[in-house]
């Protein structure tokens, strides 16, 4: 009873302080969970969604007391296949296991792994303008053994395994190679296309021809063909579900920031070089924003 009372008599703003079974809150809480950027390797120039950093954001995110629900917001150009699967079932085994629903908003764009990632909410809302869709697989790369033999540069690879330098850019393409690899992007294909048929059920408006063939649609559009579910955003959708009293959670990563990390003090005799490998990276997750018009 004492302990009761003591909660009582605490503010909401620091029933934080308790032990989670004896808060008390008296407005509904939405704690809200940020997915913003490319899927995959995630580095300082591309600090996008990985397994690894979206993770300790979603357990937390399960884990506020009272939580009527977990919003996602959500704005990537996809990535990772595996990555983006990977996000997607934490957060559905997340859901069930609390109890809790999830609700995902899209800004700029939720396409390819980011709608595989929207699908895991049990709605999906998107801005009339919001591109969304991309039910796809691709895979792009480069030829540069024209260009290295002009310039006299002779390419040696050693491996053991016929198919270990597959699609290696430096060496012409093998017929064979491309064959064995739009196999796997089929595999892929269909794993997402019944993943999306599976969560969007009869919402769904698959007699569209194009509905899985990679292309993708604005908000107003994804809506008549069933991939969303409302247009809208974040605020006024769930104040007009829960109330105008509302409070949002927001589950921000922990950690320095960018600019921390790329221009902060480093250690004695570490480089301060910047790695071509992760300017790379930041001109393919461009690239991908680009692919959409964004």
């Amino acid at each position: 009873m004492a302990q009761t009372s003591f909660s009582s008599m605490l503010p909401e703003r620091l029933q934080f302080l308790l032990p989670s079974k004896y808060r008390r809150y008296t407005v509904p809480i939405v704690p809200v969970v940020r997915l913003s950027g490319a899927i995959g390797a995630v580095m300082p120039l591309r600090p996008g969604l990985a397994m690894s950093s979206v993770a300790p954001l979603l357990e937390r995110a399960f884990s506020v007391p009272g939580a009527k629900a977990v919003g996602l917001v959500i704005n990537s150009p996809g990535g990772s296949a595996a990555q983006s699967h990977l996000i997607y079932r934490r957060i559905r085994s997340l859901s069930e296991e609390k109890k809790i629903p999830v609700i995902a908003f899209v800004e700029d764009a939720a396409a390819s792994g980011g709608y595989m990632i929207a699908c895991a909410a049990d709605e999906i809302y998107a801005d009339p303008a919001s591109i969304v869709g991309s039910i796809g697989v691709v895979s792009a790369s480069f030829g540069f053994h024209e260009l290295i033999e002009r310039i006299g540069i002779e390419r040696r690879v050693h491996t053991a395994g016929k198919s270990k330098a597959m699609l290696d850019p430096f060496r012409p393409e093998n017929p064979e190679d491309v064959v064995r690899l739009k196999g796997l992007q089929r595999r892929i294909h269909d794993v997402f296309a019944e993943l999306v048929r599976e969560r969007r059920g009869e919402k769904l408006n698959d007699s569209y021809d194009d509905l899985f063939s990679g292309a993708f649609w604005v908000g107003a559009e994804a809506l008549e063909l069933g991939l969303v579910d409302g247009l809208g955003d974040i605020r006024p959708i769930l104040r007009q579900r829960f109330g105008e009293t509302v409070r949002f959670r927001m589950i921000e990563p922990s950690g320095p920031p960018l600019l921390g990390r790329l221009f902060g003090r480093r250690s004695l005799g570490q480089s301060s070089l910047i790695d071509p490998g992760e300017v790379v990276g930041a001109l393919e997750e461009r690239a991908a924003w680009a692919r959409l018009g964004l």
